[in-house]
């Protein structure tokens, strides 16, 4: 038998130097539930997580199904409440039906790999979130990366290949807030008969008629080659996420996606929480502008002040840090004068530039954005104050 040289996990010292001399060691800090501090970096865009309604869903339904759904969704984890919430998410966003998982992770899972099966090519675009990545890496068809928000990049893909093929995109990039061309890649996933998969995570509550989402209001929404996945942890204030589209679609969903089939089904408490939010968004449509607003007046206000912040195209407002180490140090200046603002660094971010990400919310007044602003103008470290955006 060998004798080994080094500890099984010996390897994790070192790859631990490397992120420290690259200044990317992220750590956890565990928030109070009475934290003083002005939240701009949670992705609670229409202030909902807190809001009693919301609260008082996700207890209703813990008291009545119990604190967890008990098994996987084909076995005891489907309840009522699951049936109820899949139908209201299907018709406030424009789809035939829908299907809620225990994330929004395990939904874009789900959606890439059961919809690209062996011989199938995925093109998917270079700026998508991590789990759009990932579902591509474990898909069995072939992936293309596609240029970000290039259409005409798309279409040579598709060009290349005969057979089953898949879209994917975000609709609104988590990084610099984005928006994707929705429109242009329906339009080029339907020369060549594919299908068109999108990431709507960061468009529902904000963008679109009252906050149906960007393929809503790209007239995309309830088309037979369109798949959207969503979340239920942003401006629903909840947690969890959801596949919408066609029936026979979800159908498919349910015989061969494997995040569906052999995971937990969601917490009762997290479908009674999402379920109360989409309600009173559907009665209070006037948050998902409130929230754009608040978008515009941080990007307008920074800029004002010198600094490189990317126009937003719905919540996420991203201001450009010189390096990863400054933006650390930014990160933490703000929160020590009282604003909590998030610090996107590499690998996080694909174009290797760090920052702080901003989430608007809509129940933000002037006068808190006007003096978030000011914290995060007062305490930008030397190389980020440039020339507007």
């Amino acid at each position: 038998m060998a004798t080994p040289h080094t500890s099984a996990f010996g390897w994790i010292g070192a790859q631990r130097r490397a992120r420290e001399a690259a200044g990317l060691v992220r750590t956890l800090r565990p928030r109070p539930a009475d934290s003083p501090v002005l939240d701009l970096a949670s992705n609670d865009y229409l202030g909902l997580a807190r809001h009693p309604e919301v609260v008082e869903g996700a207890a209703e339904a813990a008291r009545r199904w119990g604190g967890g759904a008990t098994g996987s969704r084909l076995v005891t984890g489907s309840t009522e409440l699951h049936a109820q919430l899949e139908w209201e998410l299907a018709e406030f966003c424009g789809f035939e039906a829908a299907l809620v998982f225990s994330s929004g992770y395990a939904a874009n899972l789900a959606a890439v790999t059961a919809l690209a099966p062996h011989g199938s090519l995925i093109v998917s675009d270079a700026g998508n979130h991590a789990s759009l990545i990932d579902g591509c890496r474990l898909a069995r068809g072939a992936t293309q990366v596609a240029p970000h928000a290039d259409p005409e990049a798309v279409r040579k893909a598709l060009g290349t290949h005969e057979g089953p093929a898949v879209v994917v995109t975000d609709s609104v990039f988590s990084v610099d807030g984005d928006r994707a061309p929705v429109g242009e890649l329906a339009q080029v996933a339907r020369e060549f008969g594919a299908g068109l998969i999108i990431d709507d995570a960061h468009g529902l509550g904000v963008v679109g008629p009252g906050g149906r989402g960007v393929p809503y209001a790209a007239g995309l929404a309830g088309t037979a080659d369109t798949v959207v996945s969503v979340t239920l942890s942003k401006s629903l204030g909840s947690q969890g996420g959801a596949v919408l589209g066609p029936a026979h679609v979800i159908d498919h969903l349910v015989n061969a996606a494997r995040t569906f089939i052999f995971d937990t089904g969601l917490a009762p408490a997290a479908c009674g929480s999402a379920l109360a939010a989409l309600r009173l968004l559907r009665r209070e449509p006037e948050r998902a502008a409130r929230a754009r607003d608040v978008a515009t007046s941080l990007h307008q206000l920074l800029l004002k002040d010198g600094l490189l912040a990317v126009r937003p195209d719905a919540a996420v407002v991203s201001v450009r840090a010189p390096s990863p180490d400054a933006a650390v140090r930014w990160a933490a200046d703000c929160r020590d004068a009282g604003l909590s603002v998030g610090c996107f660094r590499p690998p996080s971010v694909p174009d290797g530039i760090a920052r702080l990400r901003l989430t608007a919310r809509a129940d933000l007044t002037e006068t808190e954005v006007a003096g978030a602003v000011r914290v995060i103008s007062r305490t930008a470290p030397n190389g980020a104050s440039t020339a507007g955006s």
